[in-house]
Order: structure tokens, then C-alpha cells, then sequence
């Protein structure tokens, strides 16, 4: 039996095939959200600005991102999981079956059991370049048709609950979306796969919007005198997740964006009714802005009583919210200078 268990992972370490949550529910998860910024979440900011333009090229242009998602995040996860370019040329007929059925996270299982499988068997015949593409691409539909209604139906009817609740109690479930995705986009998880996964727009979309920016805005700002503006540009457009590490070091430096979420949610629900029309977006927070991209694609946006919100709620409040928190903070020894230092 040890030998045999030897021989298995001598075998699965050759094919670099890793079983671990981090590298199946973080890692995948991540570069899924990539997939669905190339095709679905860009397709969608063409298809708004033909909306403005008339331009058909945009719209035609927006058609075609859209009808390539589900290729798109099977390659993407795929790459990442390290397949083999036959493997991951076949995960374009993976993910277009898996996307039709069962959405974002049926993707993302198909995805990860084709490309483990058409790693399993590539090369180790004389006729792989039959046996390769037939394993990856009926493993991936038969996962597709098994799993993806199932999985589909149970992640839509959760987030239209998600998105029904904000509605109907706008306060509470603007705090508590907000924080949790802001949360969630922090730490090295994919927020935006979350979202997406969700389906979560409308208010709901709003508040995590909210939080996304109240991460990455406040800690731009609240770390300015340790970072400066490579910090500013590098969180307030890159990512929070920067701050993971002094986060190990001292959670307290979490507090502040986290608590400016708690605000900036129930303001954005509650207040200015703010909603954003792009899944993928709702959890982007101002990565590239495309948060408040998503926010100006809503249904009624464009008075100026919704662009006041997203100014104010994705980039005003956060950046004076979160430093105000911080200042008690850092006076009782909290936060120390150098507690939230990048290397930048």
C-alpha cells in the first residue's frame, strides 16, 4: 500500500497536478475572475458605451465577449492549473458547455476535473492527440451535465435571496454585503468570482460595491504615510489584497476599512439607492474602476443625484472615513508606523 501511494505521488507531482483548497478554491477562483473580466465584464462596458455612441462595432464587439465567457474562464483556470497546451485548448469546448449549464462556479468545477484528468492522461500513450482531447473535453460535459444544473440553480436562487433581502430590509443587508464582500475582495480570495457567481446586482450590488472600495480606497489612503502614491495607485486601483501580509502581522490594521464599510453600505443602499449592473463588477471595487464602471452601467443611473452617490460612496468616504477611524487607533498603539508598510 506505501508503495503504491509512493508511485501515486511521484505520478501526480510529474503531471503537477496539486489536490488542495487553496489551489482549487482560491487559485481557480482568481484566474476565473480574470476570464470573466476578458470576456463578459469588458463585453458589457462596450455594449454601455454603444448604448451612449451608437457605435455597432462596440455592440457587435460586446456580442461576441459575451458568447466567449465560459471558454474564457475555462482557459483562464486552466492555465493556472497548469495544462498542457493540448489540455487547454480543449477547455474552450469545456467551458462553453459548462457555462451554458450550470454558470460561473459550474465552470469552475468542470473546469478543474477536465483539466486534472487531461493532465492525468497527456502524453502517456502513442495517440494522445486523440486520447488527450476526448478525456479533457467528455470528463469536463459529463461534469457539466451532472453537477452544473444543480449548481446553478442553488447559487441563483441564493443570491436573487441575497438580492430580495437588501431590497426589503436595505439597512441591515447594506451593512452586512458590504462588509462581507469588502472582506472577502481583501483577503486572497476572488470577490469578484463571488459576485459573479451570485449574480449579485441591483442594491445588492451596490453595497458590495461599497465595501470593495471601502477596502481598497481606505487602505490606499490610510497607508499613504507609509506607502505613499505607489501605494495609493497600487491598492486604490490594484488591490487591498496587498495588505495581506501586515494583516497577518496585525489584524487590528483591518479594522478601520472594514468599519468605513460598514458606513459607506447602508449610505449606498439606503440613501442614494445605488446599484450596480454588472455581476463581476459588483465585487471588483475600484480595481481599473470597474466598480464604478458597473455602478454608471444601472438601469437609471445618470441624474446627478447617482453620480453624487458613487462619487461619495466608492471614493469620497471611504478615503476620509477610514483614516478618521484609524486616528484613535494609531494613538493607542494599535497601528504602528510601519505596521502597514508594501514593498513597493
Amino acid at each position: 500500500m506505501d508503495k503504491n501511494q509512493g508511485g501515486l505521488r511521484a505520478f501526480l507531482a510529474r503531471k503537477q497536478i496539486e489536490i488542495s483548497l487553496k489551489r482549487y478554491f482560491v487559485d481557480a477562483m482568481g484566474a476565473m475572475a480574470f476570464g470573466l473580466f476578458a470576456s463578459l465584464l469588458i463585453g458589457t462596458i462596450f455594449d454601455a458605451i454603444a448604448d451612449q455612441t451608437g457605435w455597432a462595432f462596440l455592440s457587435q464587439a460586446s456580442e461576441f465577449c459575451s458568447a466567449a465567457t465560459g471558454p474564457a474562464m475555462a482557459v483562464a483556470i486552466g492555465f493556472t492549473l497548469k495544462a498542457p497546451s493540448l489540455v487547454l485548448f480543449c477547455l474552450c469546448a469545456v467551458g462553453a458547455s459548462a457555462n451554458s449549464l450550470g454558470g460561473p462556479l459550474g465552470t469552475l468545477f468542470a473546469a478543474i476535473v477536465a483539466t486534472e484528468l487531461g493532465k492525468a492522461v497527456s502524453k502517456e500513450t502513442q495517440v494522445d492527440i486523440l486520447v488527450t482531447p476526448t478525456v479533457t473535453i467528455l470528463s469536463g460535459c459529463a461534469v457539466s451535465a451532472l453537477v452544473g444544473p444543480g449548481v446553478n440553480a442553488i447559487m441563483n436562487g441564493f443570491g436573487a435571496l441575497v438580492m430580495r433581502a437588501t431590497e426589503l430590509q436595505p439597512f441591515f443587508m447594506g451593512i452586512l454585503v458590504s462588509v462581507v464582500v469588502g472582506v472577502v475582495l481583501t483577503l486572497p480570495i476572488s470577490s469578484a468570482a463571488l459576485c459573479a457567481t451570485l449574480g449579485l446586482t441591483g442594491l445588492a450590488g451596490g453595497a458590495a460595491t461599497a465595501g470593495c472600495c471601502a477596502q481598497m480606497i481606505g487602505f490606499a489612503v490610510m497607508t499613504f504615510r507609509e506607502n505613499g502614491w505607489g501605494g495609493v495607485a497600487a491598492q486604490g486601483l490594484g488591490t487591498s489584497m496587498l495588505q495581506m501580509g501586515n494583516i497577518a502581522k496585525n489584524p487590528r490594521i483591518w479594522i478601520p476599512p472594514t468599519l468605513a464599510s460598514a458606513i459607506t453600505g447602508p449610505i449606498a443602499t439606503c440613501i442614494f439607492q445605488m446599484e450596480n449592473g454588472i455581476a463581476v463588477a459588483s465585487g471588483m471595487g475600484t480595481c481599473g474602476l470597474v466598480g464604478p464602471i458597473g455602478v454608471a452601467s444601472a438601469p437609471g443611473f445618470g441624474d446627478a443625484k447617482s453620480w453624487l452617490g458613487l462619487v461619495l460612496v466608492c471614493f469620497v468616504l471611504p478615503a476620509i472615513l477610514t483614516p478618521l477611524i484609524a486616528l484613535p487607533f494609531r494613538r493607542m498603539g494599535w497601528i504602528k508606523d510601519g505596521d502597514c508598510k508594501l514593498d513597493l
